[in-house]
């Protein structure tokens, strides 16, 4: 029987499973073990159960294209990514750290603004933000946490050292499909879950509830919670279907509600008008209240902002929360704990260069070959240079952009990023990976046991995203400690 190892060839990055060709790290012994005693047909048979599995629970996302908005089934790969315990003890911690100090930034930019004021970083930084709401000067949600939600993105180097490659405070996604890939695990290897000390993540939508519940204006009685859409043709609307779902909450759309001259929210029912204490919104900030930003919303809530500021309705994320989602301001999250945490990161940034200054453009346009180039307010791997893989055009046509608005650029080395087995055409090849953890901030700092492992199944790519062609794994945090 040929095993599924045959011909794996670990390469110049850090193998997620395997020391080297033959050698499992001693977390992933007993799944390679186990994956080494199927054959060809038994792989086959369990592929084809996700397969099934995805299309039964409905499991999709949506891309857009010119020739259309495409729902497609989700991108899975069998094989799990597996992180030790001990490992995920202090990357949580250190994403506990780094969320504190980001709502620290967050609640200080709408405040005082000590960090600039001391010298930290430049206020034409925060100034030029398209994400700086002066709408919010002056507010102070619950608990002052502006971001309730967040999905960190980690990537492994080849040093073996985990790293911070960005922070999505807006409006983050993907965490049902970190819950959904679980569960798509669990029937394909019933037997394997029950040998093996995986930390669960099912209780991910409790801790949701609980959080929001904990946002709520008066906490008297069961606050009424809803999730606000934009809609069906949301990429994101399997998500947002789900979480409601797993909540118990209400799945509205802006024309579900109202703010009435009491300056508070309210659902349309058919047993008349119900108060809303808390929304978990999945809007951006220019469409959630066409009296404020937007004018052409039909998304949004007009009068939103009135309720909030009057202290009427908890909102998550709090509007505003994306000036410090902006890979400009990223770079400055390390002395932002040391500002007001006064520790040490416990997780590092990777090293980033801003184009908005001098010196460090000199470099960039200098070495623009070699580096990853960031547009700071995009999402989805869009509008980013990966210079290596680039034609000398696209380097050329790159520089000219950066050029026109350097304050909206950033550029980082380009990192060797770990990479972990996964099945491509019947055997098992290295494909690289990331991490985006989910961490919750209210009354208490709640860090999901592992994250959504986002893989680049395009050989050699580097692009996790799923619009771009890249899937998912399941990922599991294994104890290794007894008892």
């Amino acid at each position: 029987m040929k095993s599924i190892w045959e011909n794996y060839k670990t390469d110049v990055a850090y193998d997620e499973l395997m020391y080297s060709e033959y050698q499992p790290r001693p977390v992933s012994h007993s799944l390679c073990q186990y994956l080494n005693s199927l054959n060809k047909e038994d792989i086959d048979k369990r592929k084809i159960a996700a397969e099934l599995a995805i299309m039964e629970m409905g499991i999709s996302f949506t891309v857009y294209s010119d020739e259309g908005n495409i729902d497609r089934a989700w991108p899975f790969d069998i094989i799990p990514r597996i992180l030790d315990g001990k490992e995920w003890k202090i990357i949580e911690k250190g994403l506990k750290q780094r969320l504190t100090a980001l709502n620290c930034f967050i609640s200080d930019v709408y405040s005082e603004q000590a960090f600039i004021r001391d010298g930290k970083m430049p206020s034409e930084i925060v100034n030029s933000s398209k994400n700086f709401r002066k709408e919010c000067v002056g507010m102070k949600p619950m608990h002052n946490v502006w971001a309730n939600i967040c999905g960190t993105d980690l990537v492994r180097d080849k040093d073996g050292v985990m790293y911070v490659l960005e922070d999505n405070l807006r409006v983050p996604s993907g965490v049902s499909y970190m819950l959904e890939n679980r569960i798509i695990t669990k029937r394909v290897f019933p037997e394997l879950l029950q040998d093996i000390n995986i930390l669960p993540i099912d209780d991910y939508p409790t801790q949701l509830l609980e959080m929001l519940c904990s946002i709520a204006p008066h906490q008297n009685g069961k606050p009424q919670i809803v999730v606000l859409t934009p809609g069906i043709y949301n990429s994101a609307y399997f998500e947002h279907a789900f979480l409601a779902q797993q909540m118990g909450a209400q799945l509205v759309e802006g024309s579900d509600l109202m703010v009435d001259d009491d300056d508070c929210v309210y659902m349309r029912t058919i047993e008349g008008p119900a108060k809303v204490d808390v929304i978990y919104r999945r809007i951006d900030d220019d469409f959630i209240d066409p009296e404020v930003f937007r004018k052409d919303s039909v998304l949004g809530v007009p009068g939103l902002m009135r309720a909030w500021k009057a202290g009427n309705v908890g909102l998550a994320n709090a509007p505003g929360a994306g000036v410090a989602d902006d890979k400009v301001v990223y770079a400055y999250v390390p002395e932002m704990i040391r500002y007001y945490l006064n520790e040490e990161p416990i997780l590092p940034n990777v090293p980033t260069y801003l184009c908005s200054n001098q010196e460090h453009l000199d470099y960039v346009m200098e070495h623009l070959a070699e580096l990853v180039v960031k547009p700071a307010n995009e999402s989805g791997g869009y509008g980013m240079l990966v210079g290596p893989h680039a034609t000398a055009q696209e380097v050329e046509a790159f520089r000219e952009i950066i050029k026109k608005d350097p304050r909206n650029y950033i550029a980082q080395p380009t990192l060797s990023i770990s990479t972990a087995p996964t099945l491509c055409n019947d055997k098992l090849e290295p494909r690289h990976i990331d991490l985006r953890p989910f961490i919750l901030q209210g009354e208490k700092t709640f860090v999901t046991a592992g994250g959504l492992t986002r893989v680049a199944l395009k050989k050699g790519s580097l692009v996790v995203n799923s619009s771009q062609g890249g899937g998912s794994k399941d990922t599991w945090i294994i104890s290794m400690e007894e008892g």
